[in-house]
């Protein structure tokens, strides 16, 4: 640490600057904050390069011009941007177990530690600017809005005593006539946007609590807190947001719920559906982020084992009945929903959809937005759409009687009716169908189809290694004794830059597929419990949500964690 002290006495006895412009640096260090380096290029006493060739001569170290250079995608990999980003260095390449790293600060040899650590590989150091590193970490992990954000929330502590100022002050400061395109206020929340569909969030949760206020996202079904911007700018950020989703600003007291749209430079446009509701200390806002460009249409590309797929297309291309697919919030069913819409969508068939709220726009299909304060409900949507001479019937979610009715008369009289509906398993949707009062007979003949499925998080593709789990383990998590050999070696991700040392990227789905054949359909007549159907199609070669999970486990696709926690309480 002592020669680390005396950089800048070392620089003035190489002339490189003289005692006076030490002196300066080290007082705009003590201002600024930052490194005495930093100050010295910023006050224009050093150059950049010249300050990177003097700290690789006075260490025997390569020096590396990070500009001309081209970083391999294998080294990126080792080290997260955070880590990067604080401690001012990035992989530079790889070869073998030796890991070349640029340092803007070549004095910290615990960093160098620390890395070798985390990396389980030697780090060989070079030097380069503090200014390269940062370019070159913005250019290869492509973080700028990120920074942007972290910029911006500093104009935001700057203002902060003039942002909470009531109703009157957050209206004036994003008023039309107030300038606001050049406040920090529309620049944080455009920052916060793109920061969003750039990671792959889902959706971005603004919560103000008594003192303190808080962004988060959603990424990958896991919440991570991103920012945390002065209180102060709580009312101005959200009034923000409302106005962009054209919803009252003024009204504090009730929930309301907008739509607003983005159009980014490098993208389609992307939609973004906005709930607001009023909590202890404000208004909280979850932003669902709509991006058509993640949806994927591809039925092969949704995780169905080949024999459940082959089973779904047949249901969807017959030309009456009910398909039902079921699961939790958050589980995909709105992919799945759009997918088999999509495999249906040709010109000489009428599709209408009743949805509340309509989350993408589907060229082809004729979509409705449910609005139950003006009559226009799921049972009134569907009456009317019997009238349009429809082929296939897409009804947001079952969620009463009357709803239920409806459809269910639409797919006994010639029309296929896709729908969704919050069950736990496939089995104990026809449980639930019964109680909210539809008679067994017409969900025995009438359902064609059930679906249940989960999301579990993948196991990230760049960092896989082969790992072994204990026979007990395996034998808990459901995996019959004469297929252990097939779990003899499994694959997890043992974390990287990319997945942000997690070890875990992206979700795929796995499903339960339950078929009503005859024997179901004879079981429901008999009232037999969710159970019972269950066990009853698992012996007629139903794949379970726990067979399916343990699949993509054999498969190296996800973990023993992930098989636990995405089809709990479906043991048999």
């Amino acid at each position: 640490m002592a020669v680390k002290k005396a950089i800048g006495e070392l620089l003035v006895r190489e002339s490189l600057i003289n005692i006076d412009q030490l002196e300066q640096a080290k007082k705009s260090q003590r201002q600024n904050g930052g490194k005495l380096t930093s100050a010295l290029v910023n006050l224009g006493f050093v150059n950049e390069s010249d300050l990177a060739e003097f700290l690789g001569n006075q260490f025997n170290l390569p020096t590396i011009d990070l500009s001309s250079f081209e970083c391999e995608r294998g080294a990126l990999d080792m080290l997260s941007s955070q880590i990067c980003k604080k401690h001012t260095v990035i992989p530079v390449t790889k070869a073998d177990n030796t890991l070349v790293v640029a340092f803007a600060d070549p004095t910290n040899i615990y960093v160098k530690d620390d890395l070798a650590l985390l990396t389980r590989c030697k780090i060989e150091p070079v030097v380069a600017s503090e200014l390269e590193i940062q370019r070159a970490i913005e250019k290869y992990y492509n973080i700028s809005s990120s920074k942007d954000i972290v910029n911006i929330m500093s104009e935001m502590e700057e203002e902060s005593e003039y942002l909470d100022d009531g109703d009157k002050g957050a209206v004036e400061l994003l008023g039309p006539n107030s300038n606001a395109e050049d406040g920090p206020i529309v620049k944080f929340v455009s920052a916060m946007l793109a920061d969003a569909i750039k990671l792959g969030a889902s959706d971005i949760h603004i919560e103000p609590y008594e003192k303190r206020f808080r962004v988060r996202f959603r990424i990958d079904g896991k919440l991570h807190q991103k920012t945390q911007p002065p209180a102060g700018a709580a009312n101005a950020i959200i009034s923000r947001i409302k106005i962009m989703s054209k919803l009252d600003i003024a009204e504090r007291r009730r929930p309301q719920d907008g739509r607003l749209k983005v159009r980014m430079q490098d993208r389609s446009d992307i939609d973004f559906r906005v709930s607001v509701c009023p909590t202890l200390f404000g208004e909280k806002v979850v932003l669902r982020i709509l991006d058509k460009s993640t949806l994927e249409v591809d039925m092969t590309k949704l995780g169905f084992e080949v024999d459940q797929l082959k089973v779904l297309l047949e249901k969807i291309h017959q030309p009456q009945g009910m398909v039902l697919i079921t699961g939790p919030t958050g589980s995909g069913k709105t992919t799945t929903i759009y997918s088999c819409l999509s495999e249906l969508n040709e010109p000489d068939v009428n599709i209408s959809t009743a949805e509340d709220p309509v989350e993408f726009n589907l060229d082809g299909i004729n979509q409705v937005q449910v609005r139950a304060d003006i009559g226009m409900g799921f049972p009134e949507v569907l009456r009317s759409f019997l009238r349009q001479d429809p082929d296939i019937v897409m009804v947001g979610e079952i969620r009463d009687l009357e709803t239920a009715n409806v459809a269910y008369k639409a797919a006994s009289t010639g029309h296929l009716v896709v729908s969704t509906l919050h069950t736990n398993d496939a089995a104990s949707t026809v449980s639930r169908l019964v109680d909210m009062g539809i008679p067994k007979f017409m969900v025995a003949e009438a359902t064609s189809l059930v679906i249940a499925q989960r999301l579990m998080r993948k196991n990230c593709t760049r960092c896989l290694v082969d790992i072994t789990v204990p026979t007990e383990t395996l034998l808990e998590i459901g995996v019959p004794e004469d297929r252990l050999p097939e779990f003899s070696t499994l694959k997890r991700g043992q974390g990287c830059g990319v997945c942000n040392n997690t070890g875990l990227s992206g979700r795929i789905a796995i499903h339960e597929v339950l078929k009503l054949t005859a024997q179901v359909k004879d079981a429901i007549f008999k009232s037999a419990s969710p159970l019972e159907i269950k066990r009853m199609a698992v012996n007629s070669g139903m794949v379970s949500l726990r067979m399916s999970a343990l699949e993509k486990l054999k498969n190296g696709l996800t973990t023993v964690e992930q098989v636990i926690g995405s089809s709990v309480g479906d043991e048999l």
